[in-house]
């Protein structure tokens, strides 16, 4: 039987203000992208979505990005590669902490925003976020999008890797994520979501912006917490890959 992990990124809220429904989002994914302080988040929020994700059973993943909280984490930053490395650690660091609390552990870690889109192709930040992962624990898996250099480096460092799709994102014909300035980078028809989550998980395949079927082989799928209607958008994915015969599984 096919077998799929869903993602999402949850604990992206900051003091009293809350972006993502993270406890109805935790019945539905296997896999949560808590947000470390960076781009959003702050001790209370990831302790409290630690301790809702371990009574679920669903992985907690660190999710790191570049520090900028005003910009959600999605500007272009240029950071030195030995001060990038320290951060995605301290992030790593201290989710575990509040993982370790609540029965479980920090069981992968992916980059958020532009950090994420900025290590498909840029060889030095790659390697700084792999420092940074080596630096916090040597087994954590890395998750990303196939063919990065990310993934790349991370492999040739010992790391364990797994690729990811998004059904809610368009994508080039290169394979890589449209960025979110152009128009229609983000699919916002559910119909569409559903179908695309299906075809991803089924086939490997997706089509990309221009209507070309590209390759994107992945072990884990991405649904955005900050969707409009995402809570019952990601239950209508799940119903439909286990009514597909497809098992929804976590893939750390």
């Amino acid at each position: 039987m096919t077998s799929i992990d869903l993602n999402a990124d949850l604990g992206e809220g900051f003091g009293r203000w809350r972006l993502t429904d993270d406890e109805q989002l935790l019945s539905v994914v296997t896999s949560a992208n808590v947000a470390c302080g960076f781009h959003a988040g702050d001790a209370a929020t990831m302790r409290r979505v630690c301790e809702l994700a371990a009574e679920r059973g669903v992985r907690i993943g660190a999710q790191v990005s570049y520090r900028d909280l005003a910009g959600f984490g999605r500007r272009a930053m240029d950071v030195p590669p030995a001060e990038l490395a320290a951060e995605v650690a301290y992030q790593i660091g201290a989710l575990e902490v509040f993982a370790r609390a609540a029965g479980s552990r920090v069981a992968y870690v992916k980059p958020h925003g532009a950090l994420y889109n900025r290590v498909v192709h840029d060889e030095e930040q790659a390697a700084a976020v792999v420092d940074g992962v080596l630096l916090a624990d040597a087994a954590l898996p890395v998750l990303g999008l196939p063919g990065s250099r990310l993934l790349d480096l991370a492999d040739k460092a010992g790391l364990p890797v797994v690729t990811e799709a998004f059904a809610d994102r368009a994508y080039t014909d290169a394979g890589t994520l449209v960025p979110r300035t152009r128009n229609g980078a983000v699919v916002t028809d559910p119909e569409a979501v559903v179908e695309r989550s299906l075809d991803l998980a089924r086939s490997g395949e997706v089509s990309s912006h221009s209507g070309t079927r590209i390759e994107v082989r992945a072990r884990s799928l991405c649904l955005h917490g900050d969707t409009p209607g995402a809570v019952e958008l990601a239950r209508r994915v799940r119903e439909r890959l286990e009514s597909s015969g497809i098992r929804v599984e976590a893939f750390a």
